[in-house]
């Protein structure tokens, strides 16, 4: 099908079922309580829903989109001016106190709004179906108060009987049930005609009811389906339990007094009561960095654009732009690249048409809000796998001192920086692009005089003799080198759900037929002579020692200089010592 009879077939099913609702009526049923035009307050007992349009005075100007907030008395004749028929006009579900639509600001959730792109009569059709059944029935969905329109899909509004009161810990919940939900709702080939899922937040807005879609022509039309829900009719939908929003768990306060908090917590304080700043403390991106470019993990994000899909280009864009806050990229930079990537994502098929007007509502994402946006929330919103970063529970600095370590003993502790011979091509593209950090492709080739498809070929690429250093490549790099040698001993520690250090001791005993053996019950088989002998092969943390009983500590202080206690800091290195020297 194509859009436009996806939404003439979805027009004329719903039409003929259901009561058509227009757009002044529509947001006064989700928004009842909403304040009238001049009403002051000293308290938040009067959050209002706040929309964005489009005004016909700021076109050719820098300025894309006015906000404006929702008032009671004035929405009948507001509606006509600023919405309806309007060609772009934003709303969210839910109610925000003060004049500014940020999650910050965000009070109340008045409505849980999701949007499925590619539904056509069909894909609405089983949906109905799937509405028939409740929560633990498998692929069934709730019911929805509205249906809209927008275009090449549709809106589902759910409306709260009760809004729910968004506490920083429930907008964390609600989020998570949303991209369950979003899950559970949008499947191929079922109920939607696109593969790629698309995740929004909770605060996204979607066109208004009344307004004009211009990219298909349509005017954005409700439909009035069911009844206002409740929260736990949502959560009975949820796929995982621990995504159910929990409203007993309400935010509480810290019962630390200020004072308290001044000498437990300096940095804190000085922060956030002396300066008054109370956003979340900004990840210090740049400092972390290897090498001398502070837009490293900027420019990684750059060369993922192979990985977008045709429903991700406005999303890919979007985290360009966190990513741009989270390193500090200048604002000129940053429209530069984007505009760059725009040209390529173009390219990319989809239904819905790639537009400029989608580059500039993504650059309204650059603001300090979005510093500590989570990998976990650039991965759904972009199709994007990032892999994460694995120390197996240690902290970074021990995990380094580990993997150097783990470096040195691979290459016998020599350089481990000492070529043999001329650099290989994929040396030479590496090292360009260590000096042209933002180098394209085609310069490369001119300067190097290297051929198209060498450079090609290198380009995403890190020279094997340099995945063990830790001054100029990740931790996870030195990870991948490390994971080779202690392979054995984590397949042993999987399979039979013990530690990587019982995992050693079988692995050192028996490999082919390892026998479960913990250090205590070693040391309490084994007589004063066997144990002696053997007490090479035992080596323990101090914490680990204190823990075991005072008869076991007895036998082995007999042990006297051959009893090895270490520091808990040098336990790993110690091990992984004794491990390489057996695999010798």
């Amino acid at each position: 099908m194509s859009i436009t009879e996806n939404f003439s077939s979805c027009y004329d099913m719903l039409s003929s079922m259901y009561e058509e609702v227009d757009g002044e009526d529509f947001y006064s049923f989700i928004f009842p309580d909403n304040e009238n035009e001049g009403d002051t307050y000293q308290d938040f007992s009067h959050p209002s829903a706040l929309y964005l349009y489009r005004d016909p005075a700021d076109v050719g100007t820098k300025r894309r989109l006015r906000r404006r907030v929702m008032y009671k008395d004035t929405w009948s004749d507001d509606y006509v001016t600023y919405v309806e028929a309007n060609e772009m006009t934003l709303c969210s579900g839910l109610a925000y106190r003060g004049k500014v639509n940020k999650l910050d600001n965000a009070q109340n959730m008045n409505a849980l709004i999701f949007d499925i792109d590619g539904v056509g009569f069909r894909e609405l059709q089983l949906m109905f179906k799937r509405m028939q059944f409740g929560g633990t029935q498998i692929r069934s969905i709730p019911k929805p108060t509205f249906i809209v329109l927008s275009g090449n899909g549709i809106h589902l509004y759910y409306v709260f009987d009760e809004p729910v009161a968004l506490y920083p810990n429930i907008k964390l919940q609600m989020k998570a049930l949303k991209y369950d939900l979003t899950f559970r709702i949008w499947e191929y080939k079922a109920t939607s005609q696109i593969k790629s899922i698309q995740y929004q937040s909770i605060s996204q807005g979607f066109r208004m009811v009344g307004s004009i879609n211009t990219k298909y022509g349509n005017v954005v039309t409700a439909f009035r389906v069911g009844d206002k829900v409740t929260l736990d009719y949502m959560n009975s939908y949820a796929d995982k339990p621990e995504n159910r929003v929990d409203i007993a768990r309400s935010f509480r306060p810290s019962k630390v007094s200020r004072d308290v908090a001044a000498k437990l917590y300096p940095e804190w304080y000085q922060r956030v009561v002396v300066e008054g700043n109370k956003r979340p403390k900004k990840w210090d991106i740049a400092g972390k960095v290897n090498g001398n470019n502070p837009y490293a993990l900027y420019d990684w994000w750059k060369r993922q654009i192979g990985q977008v899909t045709g429903g991700h280009r406005y999303f890919f864009l979007m985290c360009l732009v966190i990513y741009a806050c989270k390193c500090d990229v200048p604002k000129k930079k940053l429209e530069a690249d984007m505009q760059e990537m725009f040209e390529e994502l173009k390219t990319i098929s989809h239904e819905n048409p790639f537009t400029q007007e989608d580059v500039s509502s993504a650059m309204e994402c650059y603001s300090k809000d979005y510093y500590n946006f989570t990998i976990d929330d650039i991965e759904l919103l972009s199709g994007v796998r990032i892999e994460k970063n694995k120390r197996n529970g240690r902290k970074q600095a021990d995990h380094i001192r580990l993997m150097n370590f783990v470096r040195d003993e691979i290459n016998h502790n020599t350089n481990w920086r000492d070529g043999n011979g001329r650099p290989s091509k994929q040396m030479i593209v590496y090292d360009w692009q260590r000096t042209h950090p933002e180098g394209r492709k085609i310069d490369c080739i001119r300067e190097t005089g290297l051929s198209k498809p060498t450079v090609l070929k290198w380009w995403d690429t890190v020279p094997k003799q340099l995945k063990v250093s830790v001054e100029e490549t990740s931790v996870e790099d030195l990870q991948a080198v490390s994971s080779g040698i202690v392979a054995d001993c984590q397949k042993i520690a999987a399979e039979r759900g013990i530690s990587e250090e019982e995992a050693y001791e079988i692995y050192k005993q028996n490999p082919k037929n390892p026998v479960i053996t913990t250090k205590k019950s070693f040391v309490e088989e084994k007589s004063q002579y066997q144990l002696q002998r053997e007490a090479e092969t035992l080596i323990f943390s101090e914490s680990e020692y204190l823990s075991l009983p005072r008869s076991v500590r007895r036998k082995l202080k007999q042990l006297g200089d051959s009893l090895r206690v270490v520091p808990d800091a040098d336990y790993e290195v110690e091990m992984m010592k004794k491990f390489l020297k057996n695999k010798k």
